[in-house]
């Protein structure tokens, strides 16, 4: 089956630089201005989270997230100081600096992204509770999360991927820490406070986003500069997801950006990072209709059922689309668990729903066109999914969705189930839903990116 191959290559817009700052006589330019985050993007937290005072980038911590840069960077020397503010409870204050990361949040996960994490941590050292070893520290810890890979220097004492400095050099809360991440060929070292401490190697991706975290406390950045290095041209599959256009369409705080009729209120609610619906609303239409209208675009979506099963009867849909028919001509049904149904309507349309559904056919199909029986044979066939990529009931499902003109591709969770499908008669434009079909359903990490002809 085809795998994923778009955002990474023929859609791929070039990306946004910062504005040009000459570099030093030493080859580094600054990454921060000290007056505003130009050259930074707010990726899944709130506005007020980031903020600049006294020529520093200051962060409440709160909502978790993260804050990249708005260009990807491959080999490079980072330099930047940071400051942990104490905390009345004393407890750890907790954040980072995100290396080679992915341009959005990991699928069903809202925090944090793909990458490999410089720990940016004061106050802990935590003990595995059956052997008793340092397994976690503040003192410049690197591993990798969400589905990148590294190796550490030195063996972790539990085998994680995730290397323990060499020795404590961090400081404490309220006084600044001098960090230098030295990245180059997919291999990371960090000296903390003037001496290299920890390092990682084959890692993957290792070309991306760099990007400070917010984890629960305040921390104050400055003096953050870079130094960049010549490229060894990695390979597609180790780039990052690339970000660039793309615009957050759920803003966890409230539905704004989406016609949010009373009816909806206490049923399509933000929760965390997620928008949960429960399955009754109460507006007259109860589908979650985007505020504003689109042409072309691509959409990464999020989603899961949350409701219990129910066994229920379904047809055997064919390549073709049509549905198997039994000896007596009709349709052949097999018996399946029921854990909802959902959707996506695209340009303001019903019968362009991309399908989010537990029947064997897989999500991604679309059914208005599929049933329609007064559409050609291969647009029928066009619309059906060429497998089940769905994950497990209960796990979190990524799916990305471009539209062109009338020409429809869904990727699920990887794997390219519609593949450039037409939809004749299509609007050129309208507005995007998320769809009421009476069952409990999450959604999370909403990005649109808007493609201009």
């Amino acid at each position: 089956m085809t795998r994923l191959r778009f955002p990474y290559a023929a859609l791929v817009v070039a990306l946004l630089a910062a504005p040009h700052v000459h570099a030093g006589e030493d080859g580094f330019r600054p990454l921060f201005n000290g007056k505003d985050l130009t050259g930074w993007v707010h990726v899944n937290d709130h506005p007020d989270t980031w903020s600049v005072k006294d020529n520093m980038i200051v962060t409440t911590g709160l909502p978790i997230g993260f804050l990249r840069t708005d260009r990807m960077y491959e080999n490079f020397i980072l330099e930047f100081e940071w400051n942990h503010q104490p905390r009345k409870d004393n407890r750890e204050g907790n954040s980072g600096c995100f290396v080679w990361a992915d341009g959005i949040p990991t699928p069903g996960q809202g925090y944090f992204t793909r990458g490999i994490e410089v720990q940016v941590l004061v106050n802990l050292e935590y003990r595995d509770k059956k052997s008793g070893l340092i397994t976690a520290t503040s003192h410049g810890d690197i591993f990798s999360i969400h589905g990148a890979t590294c190796v550490p220097d030195r063996l972790h004492p539990l085998d994680w991927p995730r290397c323990l400095p060499s020795e404590n050099r961090a400081k404490g809360f309220g006084e600044w820490n001098h960090y230098r991440v030295t990245a180059q060929d997919g291999v990371i070292k960090l000296a903390v406070n003037g001496k290299e401490v920890s390092g990682v190697s084959k890692c993957n991706p290792r070309k991306g986003y760099l990007a400070l975290e917010a984890e629960g406390n305040v921390c104050w950045f400055r003096n953050v500069k870079i130094k960049e290095l010549p490229s060894s041209n990695p390979k597609p599959s180790e780039v990052a997801f690339d970000g660039t256009g793309w615009e957050r369409l759920f803003n966890l705080r409230d539905l704004d950006g989406w016609k949010d009729d009373p009816g909806h209120t206490g049923h399509w609610k933000p929760v965390d990072w997620r928008l949960v619906y429960d399955g009754k609303s109460e507006a007259k239409d109860k589908n979650l209709w985007s505020a504003k209208d689109y042409g072309d675009f691509e959409l990464v979506v999020d989603w899961k059922f949350t409701g219990k099963s129910k066994k229920k009867m379904v047809p055997v849909i064919l390549p073709s689309g049509e549905h198997e028919k039994n000896a007596d001509g009709k349709d052949k049904q097999i018996e399946i668990d029921d854990f909802g149904d959902s959707g996506v309507y695209l340009r303001g349309s019903a019968k362009s729903q991309v399908n989010m559904w537990c029947w064997p056919v897989g999500s991604g199909e679309v059914y208005g066109y599929r049933m329609d029986k007064k559409m050609p044979a291969e647009v029928r066939a066009g619309v059906t999914p060429k497998k089940n990529a769905d994950k497990k009931p209960g796990q979190w499902n990524r799916m990305f969705i471009r539209m062109i003109g009338d020409r429809l591709t869904v990727v699920n969770n990887g794997v390219t189930v519609i593949e450039n499908a037409q939809l004749p008669g299509v609007a050129s434009r309208g507005p995007i839903a998320l769809q009421h079909h009476g069952d409990p359903i999450d959604f999370a990490n909403l990005y649109i990116r808007e493609l201009k002809k």
